[in-house]
């Protein structure tokens, strides 16, 4: 046998010899580098995470979260992280998570509602200290009973779930108020002169399509206004979305259309870019409206007029929600929205 081979392998630094390289308590090495909601004086936390570096000692997560029942992480579930949306809203949750020094894990579901079912199965396998559900919710979908049996069974082990969407599941909820602001969307509209609409919407059965129709066509109707069943398209809830559903119009006739309203910003982006090359003038020949205030809508030409959400805000709630101990199932957070009118939708005579 060689001499290499009878060498003894280095034992790896433990929290021990961090918190006696730092001076420190155990209790308190622990807390500054593990993501203790308990505060940590900045110098004692400062020497923990030196001494730290100078050992090359890193936590066990694994261990930590068997030995404590949940890890020192947080995991948001995003619908499509190229979204304006979604990303918007995954930065406030990233950045108020930030605060607390708790890291947050990002997963992908591409709107599959079985996928965010089997997502949510491995992350209870990795014990986050809350799951935090930014899409919407779908009706007529068995996945979602499901779902809410898997929900339920990772926070009667400690976790916490926070819905971002509508509360149609028992748990915390940051509630977006997506008729409200559509009805208020269609006053404002019908206000500046437009009497005649178009919508596309997505699938009917993801509920944040189906309020905002609903809120839409209800503030029109209170003007004694009708969208003809024709004239309301469904898409993919994306920009190429926006597209197909502007080509469907487009076969049916625009000619008895004043106004177009997508059900989110970035559908009507895609929508403006299909009109204009079927050689219409925009807002001159067809005015354009969406949802969400992405800041992409601020930026295209004619700046979109649209819904506000404010989604770093939004996800900074459901963090909030998520890590303040008085938060149960009951707890609902409503998220206002306002109106915001541009150059796409100018005064009518």
């Amino acid at each position: 046998m060689s001499v290499d081979e009878h060498r003894a392998t280095p034992v790896p630094p433990t929290l021990h010899d961090v918190a006696r390289e730092a001076g420190v308590s155990l209790a308190t090495a622990s807390r500054a580098l593990n993501g203790s909601t308990r505060t940590v004086n900045e110098t004692f936390r400062r020497r923990v995470l030196d001494a730290a570096l100078r050992l090359n000692y890193t936590p066990n997560l694994s261990a930590q979260a068997v030995a404590k029942g949940l890890s020192s992480t947080i995991s948001l579930l995003v619908s499509d992280i190229a979204d304006p949306y979604f990303s918007s809203i995954a930065a406030g949750a990233i950045r108020a998570a930030d605060e607390q020094r708790i890291a947050t894990t990002m997963a992908v579901t591409h709107r599959d509602h079985e996928r965010e079912l089997e997502l949510v199965r491995v992350l209870r396998g990795q014990r986050p200290r809350a799951i935090i559900l930014t899409g919407s919710r779908w009706d007529g979908v068995a996945s979602e009973h499901r779902l809410s049996d898997e929900l339920a069974a990772y926070e009667s082990t400690g976790g916490r779930v926070v819905l971002v969407s509508q509360r149609t599941l028992p748990f915390a909820t940051v509630q977006l108020g997506n008729a409200t602001g559509a009805r208020e969307l269609a006053r404002e509209l019908v206000g500046a002169g437009y009497r005649r609409f178009a919508v596309i919407a997505g699938d009917d059965r993801l509920l944040t399509s189906r309020e905002r129709v609903s809120g839409f066509a209800e503030g029109l109707a209170e003007h004694g206004i009708a969208i003809h069943p024709s004239r309301i398209v469904r898409a993919e809830f994306t920009r190429d979305g926006g597209r197909q559903g502007a080509a469907e119009l487009l076969n049916v006739g625009l000619d008895d259309v004043d106004l177009v309203f997508a059900v989110n910003d970035v559908m009507a982006i895609g929508a403006m870019s299909a009109f204009r090359a079927a050689g219409l003038r925009l807002p001159e020949d067809l005015a354009v409206a969406g949802y969400d205030d992405i800041a992409t809508s601020r930026d295209v030409t004619p700046a979109l007029t649209t819904v506000a959400v404010p989604l770093e805000a939004v996800g900074e709630h459901a963090v909030r929600l998520a890590l303040d101990p008085a938060t149960d199932s009951t707890t609902t957070e409503p998220v206002g929205a306002t109106v915001l009118l541009r150059e796409s939708t100018p005064p009518r005579a």
